[in-house]
């Protein structure tokens, strides 16, 4: 079946195969049109590569290989496209009947030539990354209220980071396969909440790889954590932190810093400061924007609504507005930790205390990724960017007045829900559109209520299944419906993790320790196997010999 239906309303529609309506009274889910499924003959110009390089100004020109293994720029900069493809009307509108997966391989293709990496093997990357979703259009659409929610729920861990996540993870085994640091990499993340799962289901498993997650204790949804403590796989090691989610951020930028440890575990970088999570989240932009457009006839631009903590979703759309997808409003969507909010509306980006909220993996008082969108502000200038990154982390607070908060504002809009507007959002989508949001997609669309924008020209970003959230839905909504089987399974499941304490030393520790381990583990498995190898060999050799004497006999 190629749509499922959403796993957030309780009642079924009638499918429509003729452009790709299915309705039931107020909601209307969008499908792209028929496909054939699994190749596509669009033929486009290959040009070079886009280089990249550090937001700070020390790296320059680098390859997209480079930019994905490396992570984060050595002086501690965030890399960026030296250049933007370009998408003109007439291009897009020639993958209007694109699958998902073709689409998505069209636009990274953009950045991506055939001196990089072969379009095959481009193409199989992203129809492999799309087939662990169980919707047949990844990502589809659904009208609710009038306005539209694109649902980025349907990948294995029930949230949007999956998009990006699966196809990093098989990003990161092509290039270990074809020569990239000699085959090993040891991935450090942290997460809020989503990320780590996210990062475990799209690494676990992969030769060569260490996925070391650090989550803060307490901090994350009980069903979260499980998701990610319930993977047994070898490479993939789950980590407890006494602190916040910033805290865990700064371990791995501590890490990065090191330049000894760095080398010696083969560091990588799965949190959006890797570039290759912002670009493949550009995709779903374009998809939803067709979708859309194929719907609302009248609509030329349309306006997207983002549950907005570390900045890397929304900037996949800033970006794909950047290269030509004619896009409206893009709204910063906040909960009670609203720098971004702030700095969209007085020019203050000023570093406060977290505050713990509903909506967890928005608990975030510095967005790694807006660095990005500093930099394009300061005008591309790596000089005046590194200037305001130093002030700013020296005393937590970036100031920008004039021209350049015009531009913001130009750039962005933006809009604050606290908890009980993200609790009567969950409450009134359920009781009068049968429509049930996670805490996080309830902030996008609380947004759009109150910036006027809830129209049929306005996309807001469903980011996580609400059944992820349970307690905190549970207090707007009683009884919830049932969840999913495989977040239901999970109680059932024995959890691992490791803890310790908020000191980067002791974590890189614990990375090396757990890396030989693993790598031990890993070479007396192959000489096990070399064993049973030659065990058979040798008694394939004396069957055979005692066949031949049989029959000299």
């Amino acid at each position: 079946d190629s749509m499922q239906p959403s796993a957030s309303t309780t009642s079924l529609c009638n499918h429509q195969q003729n452009g790709c309506i299915e309705s039931l009274h107020n909601k209307q889910r969008l499908h792209s049109f028929i496909y054939p499924p699994s190749h596509h003959q669009h033929q486009t110009m290959t040009s070079p590569s886009i280089t990249y390089s550090s937001t700070r100004g020390s790296q320059s020109n680098l390859s997209f290989r480079t930019a994905v293994m490396t992570g984060l720029a050595h002086d501690r900069g965030l890399f960026v496209p030296d250049t933007f493809p370009t998408v003109s009307t007439s291009e897009l509108e020639s993958w209007r009947g694109l699958s998902y997966a073709d689409l998505a391989t069209e636009v990274i293709a953009k950045y991506v030539g055939e001196d990089e990496v072969p379009r095959k093997v481009l193409g199989d990357i992203v129809r492999r990354s799309c087939g662990s979703f169980r919707s047949g259009d990844v990502t589809p659409l659904v009208k609710v209220d009038g306005h539209y929610v694109l649902e980025l729920f349907h990948g294995p861990t029930f949230a949007f980071k999956d998009v990006a996540l699966q196809m990093l993870g098989n990003f990161f085994e092509y290039f270990l396969s074809t020569g990239s640091n000699g085959g090993r990499l040891a991935v450090l993340g942290a997460t809020s909440g989503d990320t780590g799962s996210a990062a475990i289901y799209g690494l676990r498993g992969k030769k060569g790889v260490d996925c070391i997650i650090l989550f803060p204790d307490g901090r994350v949804s009980e069903i979260q954590e499980r998701q990610m403590t319930t993977v047994k796989d070898g490479n993939i090691h789950c980590v407890s932190v006494e602190g916040t989610f910033d805290d865990c951020q700064d371990i791995v930028k501590a890490s990065f810093d090191n330049m000894e440890f760095r080398n010696k575990v083969k560091l990588g970088a799965v949190n959006s400061i890797n570039w290759c999570r912002v670009l493949a989240q550009t995709t779903y932009y374009f998809w939803s924007y067709l979708r859309v457009t194929d719907a609302e006839k009248d609509v030329t631009k349309v306006n997207f609504s983002v549950p907005t903590g570390n900045f890397g979703d929304i900037l996949a759309g800033y970006y794909a507005k950047r290269m030509g997808l004619p896009v409206g409003d893009l709204i910063v969507a906040t909960n009670e930790n609203d720098i971004l909010h702030r700095f969209f509306t007085h020019g203050e980006y000023h570093r406060e205390d977290i505050h713990k909220t509903i909506s967890p993996s928005m608990d975030i008082c510095v967005s790694s990724n807006f660095e990005r969108y500093l930099y394009h502000l300061a005008g591309d200038d790596s000089t005046t960017l590194a200037s305001w990154m130093s002030a700013f982390e020296s005393t937590g607070k970036l100031t920008i007045t004039g021209k350049k908060l015009d531009q913001a504002r130009a750039d962005f809009k933006s809009a604050r829900a606290d908890t009980a507007n993200t609790l009567e959002t969950i409450k009134r989508y359920h009781s009068e559109f049968d429509y049930v949001l996670c805490p996080h997609s309830a902030v996008g669309v609380s947004a759009i209520h109150q910036l006027d924008t809830a129209n049929s020209a306005t996309v807001a970003l469903a980011t996580a299944h609400f059944a992820k959230f349970g307690d905190a839905v549970s207090m707007a909504i009683n009884p919830l419906p049932e969840i999913p089987k495989e977040l239901s399974r999970l109680w059932n499941m024995e959890t691992r993790k490791s803890n310790c304490p908020n000191d980067a030393t002791v974590v890189q520790a614990f990375m090396e320790k757990r890396i030989e381990e693993r790598v031990a583990n890993e070479e007396a498995g192959e000489k096990r196997k070399m064993q049973v190898r030659k065990l058979v060999l040798v008694s394939a050799l004396v069957g055979l010999v005692a066949i031949v004497m049989r029959r000299r006999k």
